[in-house]
């Protein structure tokens, strides 16, 4: 059984002493390849070196997240940019809009994000988007960009079923599931099976939100079985035909 971590920070300081021992563990549970989205500027060379140190295993992706977006954020997005001259992503990302803590850079989080997904089209690569309570304003973006010229996955999904069938009229766009669908509290269990298994990605979000059973701790890719176990249950089929069809999405999308 094969299965691919389509969102995971493993290149932060959180496993800066023991990463050898996180991607061991990880491929011996049988996940081949860690997608690796960016966070801001000061995360571009940590995103690289992993990926360097490990070339077949890790893939970088290259954007400007929606909370790292402020007053300055201008500078910042064309630093981002320039990366795109020098080395080859698999996607743009992690980019979006997210208004849980602060509603001060909406406009510059909207334009930001409007402009990174320009950059996917013109450089022919999809999108990893996170959403948190600003779904309206996401789909806004992208109708006003062009759904139809745009693929990508909308990370760490836990929205309601109503925002999950407005992204499945999105041909082109997967659902990415993480530990939240094994919360005791997360609805989105009920609901899943509302989505054909081949517009799901899996991911862990590594080193946030952790699945259960491994709620508290740091998670990592490792643990990307818990939540391939509950899909499993959840679609009322073997794991192993979770990480088979998932995998097939995961390289469909990215490679």
């Amino acid at each position: 059984m094969k299965l691919i971590d389509t969102h995971t920070h493993i290149y932060l300081n959180d496993f800066a002493g023991d990463i050898a021992n996180v991607v061991e563990n990880a491929k011996s549970g049988g996940i081949s390849l860690f997608l690796l989205p960016n966070v801001d500027v000061e995360t571009i060379i940590p995103l690289h070196n992993l990926c360097n140190q490990y070339p077949d295993e890790c893939f970088p992706m290259m954007g400007l997240h929606p909370t790292s977006v402020d007053s300055l954020y201008s500078a910042e997005l064309n630093e981002i940019k320039k990366q795109f001259e020098s080395r080859n992503y698999i996607a743009v990302g992690e980019i979006g809009i997210d208004l849980y803590w602060d509603k001060t850079f909406l406009n510059e989080q909207k334009i930001a994000f409007e402009e990174q997904l320009q950059w996917s089209i013109d450089y022919n690569l999809p999108v990893v988007i996170h959403t948190r309570d600003a779904f309206p304003e996401v789909m806004e973006s992208i109708a006003k960009i062009g759904a139809n010229n745009l693929r990508g996955v909308f990370h760490s999904f836990g929205g309601s079923k109503e925002e999950l069938e407005s992204i499945l009229l999105l041909d082109n766009f997967m659902i990415g599931i993480n530990g939240v669908v094994t919360f005791k509290n997360s609805k989105l269990k009920d609901y899943l099976a509302n989505a054909p298994l081949e517009r799901i990605v899996l991911e862990t979000d590594a080193p946030y939100l952790s699945p259960v059973p491994y709620r508290g701790k740091r998670n990592e890719p490792a643990y990307l079985k818990e939540t391939a176990n509950k899909l499993a249950e959840i679609y009322g089929i073997s794991v192993e035909n979770i990480a088979e069809i998932t995998t097939q999405n995961a390289l469909n999308l990215f490679f």
